[in-house]
């Protein structure tokens, strides 16, 4: 089992740092699509405006000189325009009904309307479309009415806006428009692919003119954006497994022994009571006095080493050892803080629980024996149940809670919001005090979202009448931040790490006795 175990975790270690670097990379590749193809957009909106614009001028130009016939001289005019502007292909005049009345260069006038009908309040720049393309461009129609009835019309040639702007991996795959009015196309390259039909698969853009009735669209599939990127895949890839035979490698060597020999040094572990409890101050972060603490625990080898609980306890959860190690630990805090609590009864004591300890009774009748007639009430006793893990049974667990709270002893929720249980545990398990986990207490200040959600349950707990502990508190501006939200107790490394016993004592009769200077030395010999 622990040789599957290792193989397993080393996989997951190698497997994670993948999938987060695709994520990261694919993310990286669709936000560069996008600012090249918003890049796109623009320069065709800008060329569009801009044709446009001249080809207005143009015509501004042509009425203020009075050419506004289609006598030859005019028709020389409209000709000279033509030559020194070179956006245009033709000038002309048309009739109340958009028909041609003559055209430069000279070509077929024909009787159909190239423009609509002029409108009693139709504006003086109109634009329109004609059937006539180039290599999917239409030639657009500007117009400029004269107030006589006719107007003066320019054509735009269709290579003034004809360019293919953007990196070569988008421009193979991507599709552009420039749409007049409404959507009528001016301009559009580049085909559908069938990953196109997904509106899942496709970065669009679109980008609206502010001068004109004017608007480019651009849309590429993810695929071609995720090209980008696929060199570094392939060598993240290729790390990941050289990573995953390592890991595998180190799993296989750490588990060479029999699972029972690992089991008989664990077991003898518990018998020499090498597991112990470190104490985590919990403040009133309004008055600055000590209301209790959270019982943590420690393996301290013979030897003195330390070793952390995310080695061990993973462990000692699937293997049952926890309720064994849990029933030292809470004997061992009678026997070294049970004199503190006895002389201060409104310190709080938390003890953690795992799921498993919640399929039973026994934990109800460990709590009997070993707190009913110690110096620590049962009124201090606080057992935190986690969210990581979820309850088997929320109806039996419901009722162990409720034999707790007769007795006396209160029940916290620890890491809200980050696991399995969430709003079904508030409701069905009758909590009395809701524990902010860490990860939202970190981006306090920096990130709207876990600010609200800290409003939210603070705005919860009031309104269920629960308590509310923040956990995991660096750094001054948290403190601040959660005193404005209603927050009035906390833990963390800003007021004290988990401390042995001693330490412990110590920090919280210099704090009780309200000596200023003595609880900062005791404070300071913690963090050391």
């Amino acid at each position: 089992m622990i040789f599957l175990r290792a193989v397993g975790v080393s996989l997951l270690l190698a497997l994670a740092p993948l999938i987060a670097a695709n994520i990261i990379l694919d993310n990286y590749a669709y936000t560069n699509a996008r600012n090249e193809m918003t890049a796109m957009a623009e320069r065709y909106v800008a060329r569009g405006e801009n044709a446009i614009s001249s080809a207005v001028a143009v015509l501004q130009k042509l009425h203020r000189n009075t050419a506004m016939t289609c006598s030859r001289e005019d028709r020389q005019i409209f000709l000279a325009a033509i030559a020194e502007l070179g956006y245009l292909q033709r000038i002309g005049l048309v009739d109340r009904n958009g028909v041609r009345m003559c055209v430069v260069p000279d070509g077929p006038i024909g009787g159909e309307a190239i423009l609509p009908a002029l409108r009693p309040d139709a504006p003086l720049v109109g634009i329109g479309m004609l059937e006539q393309q180039f290599l999917g461009t239409h030639v657009a129609v500007v117009s400029w009415n004269l107030g006589n009835s006719n107007r003066l019309f320019a054509e735009v040639t269709p290579a003034t806006i004809s360019i293919d702007p953007g990196p070569e991996y988008l421009r193979a795959y991507r599709r552009a428009e420039l749409l007049l009015g409404n959507d009528v196309p001016w301009m559009a390259v580049g085909g559908y692919s069938t990953e196109m039909s997904d509106p899942d698969q496709v970065i669009t853009v679109e980008l609206s003119s502010a001068r004109y009735p004017l608007k480019a669209v651009v849309t590429a599939p993810k695929s071609a954006a995720v090209s980008l990127v696929k060199d570094l895949k392939m060598i993240v890839a290729t790390a990941s497994a050289g990573f995953a035979l390592l890991f595998i490698a180190i799993g296989i060597w750490i588990s060479w022994r029999p699972d029972s020999e690992a089991d008989d040094e664990f077991v003898a572990a518990i018998k020499r009571k090498e597991f112990i409890p470190y104490y985590q101050p919990v403040m009133d972060i309004e008055t600055g006095r000590l209301r209790g603490c959270e019982v943590l625990m420690r393996w301290r080898r013979l030897d003195g080493t330390m070793v952390s609980p995310g080695q061990f306890m993973p462990y000692a959860e699937t293997t049952g050892h926890i309720f064994e190690m849990t029933r030292l630990l809470m004997r061992q805090t009678v026997t070294e803080v049970g004199e503190l609590y006895s002389e201060n009864p409104d310190f709080k004591l938390s003890i953690n629980l795992f799921a498993g300890h919640f399929n039973d009774r026994r934990i109800i009748e460990d709590i009997k024996e070993i707190y009913g007639k110690s110096p620590i009430a049962y009124q201090q006793i606080v057992v935190e149940v986690t969210e990581r893990l979820p309850l088997q049974d929320l109806e039996l667990a419901r009722k162990l809670i409720a034999e707790m709270q007769a007795l006396g002893v209160r029940v916290a929720l620890d890491d809200v919001g980050t696991g399995h249980g969430g709003m079904a545990y508030l409701q069905k398990l009758g909590i009395d005090i809701i524990k902010i986990d860490k990860m939202f207490i970190d981006a306090l200040g920096t990130d709207d979202s876990s600010t609200t959600i800290v409003d939210s349950m603070v705005e919860l707990a009031d309104n269920l009448g629960m308590g509310i502990i923040a956990e995991g508190v660096e750094r001054m501006e948290q403190v601040e931040r959660l005193r404005e939200l209603g927050v009035t107790a906390a833990q963390g490394y800003l007021f004290a790490p988990p401390l042995p016993g001693k330490l412990y004592i110590d920090l919280a009769r210099a704090l009780s006795a309200g000596g200023g200077s003595k609880a900062d030395d005791a404070a300071d010999e913690a963090a050391a």
